[in-house]
């Protein structure tokens, strides 16, 4: 077994730390507290050509592995970045991969320079309020008109980055669940215009990630062309399951890097802080819970580090990507928790950022799929237990 990274990976790393050590936690806490989009740092990124890492080279991108991909979100994240940072450009970075695997020449020649230069901004539209986790049961509805092309109607829900966007990445019916043979089957994928004409975009009150907007999208009549479809009718709940592994793994790394951010902050915090003639660090009761989340963090950047090596392998990895979801996501919050812990009423403070990652964490383990989803996985395929939903 080899544990060590590359030496261009750790050459990534580094890059990535140093361009996101220039946008300082106070950056974060203004774009936070004032609802703004992180237009700069978004730039920098995309001036680097670091939008690009998972981008074919033919479209203009570097065409590295989703290991290479995890290790910039998560020092994006580190940086006290965090969601904000890390969401701006998670859609970027491997939200296409459908349209790479799938779509066609030609939307791919559209798309993807603009998506590595950071001139094309793209939402994915799945999540509906109705269906939830259960993405057969969505009600947005692409039918064929009489050239041809579609016309979609519908509603979707937390789709972040649609006030930036000019395209969307949309699931819809074009079959009727009721009239399939499987509840998989019917559905399609297209990468079309989001037209604001067409399409009421409405900004959903939150508790975090205040600086990458989350919305509500209601759909009425949006003329789709037939070639904005990606792959075949009828295919796209196939197409998306391509990229369940992968984004498990990027939504992982982003956890950890907000533990280790929040673990950084309490360091420092309780080396400063003297209460009672001594740091408050060297207190047991304080320093023991840090110990314990370093320890969570560590153990858990094994099993995600494994989970993108056999991604990139060519490997099965459903196994491990969930497991390293669940473990980053709860060690991530952990750490986060007991940072707000250490820093007692001044945790609560935004001006210690801990208060601002302990917010973000929290939605890692709701988002993308759910902590119990995942022990449904785990408990179903991997100990052959009765499926339980």
């Amino acid at each position: 077994m080899d544990f060590e990274l590359t030496e261009d990976q750790e050459t990534i790393r580094r890059a990535v730390a140093e361009l996101a050590a220039s946008f300082d936690e106070e950056y974060w806490l203004e774009k936070d507290s004032k609802h703004e989009f992180p237009w700069e740092f978004y730039k920098a990124f995309a001036d680097a050509g670091w939008l690009g890492i998972c981008v074919p080279e033919e479209h203009g991108g570097s065409g590295l592995g989703i290991l290479e991909a995890s290790l910039l979100l998560e020092e994006v994240s580190a940086s006290g970045a965090g969601m904000n940072g890390a969401s701006c450009m998670h859609m970027s970075i491997f939200g296409m991969h459908p349209v790479i695997v799938h779509g066609s020449d030609e939307l791919k020649r559209e798309t993807l320079p603009r998506i590595v230069s950071g001139d094309l901004h793209v939402c994915f539209g799945v999540t509906e309020p109705d269906a939830g986790l259960d993405t057969t049961r969505i009600k947005t509805f692409a039918k064929r008109n009489g050239s041809g092309d579609y016309v979609v109607s519908g509603r979707k829900v937390w789709i972040s980055k649609a006030l930036e966007s000019e395209k969307v990445l949309l699931l819809t019916r074009t079959t009727k669940l009721e009239d399939c043979a499987k509840k998989t089957d019917g559905m399609t994928l297209f990468l079309t215009d989001l037209d604001r004409d067409r399409v009421d975009i409405r900004p959903i009150p939150k508790m975090g990630r205040e600086a990458v907007d989350s919305n509500e999208l209601f759909i009425d009549n949006l003329e789709v062309p037939e070639e904005h479809r990606v792959g075949e009718e009828g295919k796209g709940f196939r197409y998306l399951l391509d990229g369940l592994n992968p984004e498990r793994i990027l939504i992982a790394v982003e956890a950890l890097g907000l533990g280790r951010a929040a673990i950084r902050r309490a360091v420092n915090y309780g080396n400063e802080r003297v209460v009672f003639g001594r740091p408050i660090g060297q207190n047991q009761g304080l320093q023991f819970p840090i110990a314990d989340a370093q320890m969570r963090l560590d153990a858990a950047t094994l099993v995600v580090r494994k989970a993108a090596w056999l991604y990139d392998q060519g490997l099965p990895c459903g196994r491990e990507a969930n497991a390293a979801k669940y473990l980053c996501a709860d060690a991530g919050f952990a750490a986060a928790d007991r940072a707000v812990q250490l820093h007692g009423g001044m945790g609560y403070a935004r001006e210690y950022h801990v208060e601002r990652y302990f917010r973000e964490a929290r939605l890692l383990r709701i988002a993308p799929i759910s902590q119990e989803m995942v022990l449904n996985y785990v408990g179903e395929h991997v100990l052959g237990l009765p499926r339980s939903y």
